[in-house]
């Protein structure tokens, strides 16, 4: 009897265990695996807070990494059968928002990415001869 109690007791435990992911962790689960394999468009888009500006955007099959300990995010994009590496770093004044655009595969080329910066957020430099 005590067996047949704890078996039990055992079976009530593991489900409510299994059960306790919900549909989102899985969803999130989902999302995550496939835009790490290059599955959905993604746009990257760094902003500075102080000012309120877009210092730059990223659109394409990307997959981001925060790399907390560098202060970076690391980003890969696939081009033709080859991998970029793109870092951007952040700062006290610098966010970022990571959008799933959730465009059909035919929407976008394969191989095909685009990198935007604010031209506005560079400085102009002269450079003079030196005689």
């Amino acid at each position: 009897m005590k067996k047949r109690i704890l078996s039990l007791i055992l079976a009530v435990i593991t489900l409510l265990c299994f059960s306790s992911c919900s549909e989102a962790d899985r969803v999130s689960y989902n999302l995550s695996q496939q835009a790490d394999n290059f599955n959905i468009v993604r746009q990257l888009t760094v902003i500075n807070c102080i000012k309120g500006d877009v210092l730059f955007q990223m659109t394409g099959k990307l997959s981001i990494t925060a790399d907390v300990t560098d202060n970076q995010l690391e980003i890969i994009v696939e081009d033709g059968g080859t991998y970029v590496k793109h870092f951007v770093g952040l700062s006290d004044n610098v966010t970022y928002i990571i959008e799933d655009l959730n465009l059909g595969a035919n929407d976008v080329a394969k191989y095909k990415y685009t990198l935007n910066f604010n031209p506005n957020m560079w400085l102009p430099v002269n450079i003079e001869p030196i005689d």
